[in-house]
């Protein structure tokens, strides 16, 4: 078990060098001169220009810049944005906690609804439920991010006025200092209204986030009982006369949860990429949201310390799955 974790540790090492160089080239590639777009074309003279670019130091070769930003990396250094002049790190550190309790809502809405959809449309397989389930699943996995999150706010803000339309709060509350997470927050602050507030809030949010992640789970989650199903520890589970609960339950939910459980792992990945869709439409102040705004005004370190931050997340989220295997089910347990 020692020798897979550190494994799976050494492994990080080469991936996070590739990330770098993916996330420095990516914003090189983007159109757009970031001096321009952080001095305003107005007033802005050649010479000017010219010194601002040095000062940036993207005058110089760009292995030379690449180096430089793998150089500060290793030491813990994502540079300082363009536009604020505030170190990416603190930045990405403030807006973070939003971005956590959003995907976290939406991964419990998903795994709470999809695992007990999927085992109950393998149990009863062929019926009009598994039909019916499995169709939503499939139209839910396919609908556009954008074009469902403007439908939710368009019935259920606009014509029921049942929620908010965007943000995380009404602006009638403030805690100052406060932990990031709104919902703690409002909680631990005492304002009454505060908590359902922050809730409200969070509703659609969240279902629009959790609705692709939740359509994969139950599919997986069926596809891996009707496998266990069939198995023959199972059938002989039933021939001793077991209660049908603890057959499901136990000898087959177990085992089934294998691949479930890497499902869900990558889907953490999804809900990020999700959340820059998710909360740019409700305007949620979060990771998602800034990477947008950072790419559009070319803040060149924003774009490449977010994406690195992203990527190391998922990949520690996804070593996390990877142990939890041998918790499972302890016949595969790495030694």
């Amino acid at each position: 078990m020692i020798r897979f974790i550190l494994g799976k540790i050494l492994w990080l090492i080469p991936t996070l060098v590739g990330i770098t160089i993916v996330a420095f080239g990516f914003v090189r590639v983007l159109p757009g001169d970031p001096v321009l777009l952080m001095a305003g074309e107005r007033g802005l003279t050649p010479e000017r220009h010219a010194e601002l670019t040095h000062q940036l130091g993207f005058d110089r070769p760009i292995w030379e810049q690449y180096f430089d930003f793998l150089w500060k990396v290793l030491h813990g250094n994502l540079g300082d944005s363009l536009v604020t002049h505030k170190p990416v790190l603190n930045e990405f550190l403030a807006l973070f906690p939003a971005t956590v309790e959003l995907g976290l809502c939406a991964m419990v809405l998903a795994v709470a609804i999809g695992v007990p959809v999927g085992v109950m449309a393998a149990i009863k397989r062929g019926s009009w439920f598994d039909q019916a389930t499995m169709t939503t699943a499939l139209v839910g996995y396919s609908m556009p991010i954008f074009w469902w999150g403007l439908l939710l706010i368009i019935l259920f803000s606009g014509i029921l006025k049942w929620t908010p339309v965007s943000g995380r709060i009404s602006l009638m509350y403030y805690f100052p200092n406060g932990s990031g997470f709104m919902i703690w927050d409002a909680l631990m602050s005492g304002q009454k209204g505060a908590l359902t507030s922050a809730l409200s809030h969070l509703i659609l949010p969240s279902v629009v986030l959790a609705t692709i992640p939740l359509a994969v789970i139950a599919r997986q989650t069926r596809s891996a009982m009707l496998e266990v199903l069939g198995e023959d520890y199972v059938r002989t589970a039933r021939a001793k006369g077991m209660p049908p609960r603890r057959v499901i339950g136990i000898h087959a939910l177990r085992n089934a949860m294998i691949p479930v459980i890497t499902t869900i792992g990558l889907q953490v990945g999804m809900l990020m990429a999700g959340a820059i869709l998710t909360e740019t439409i409700f305007s949620w102040p979060g990771i998602g949201k800034w990477m947008v705004d950072s790419i559009s005004r070319r803040d060149y370190p924003s774009v490449q310390g977010g994406l690195l931050m992203i990527a190391a997340i998922v990949m520690v989220v996804n070593l996390i799955v990877d142990l939890l295997y041998g918790l499972i089910n302890p016949r595969i347990r790495h030694r």
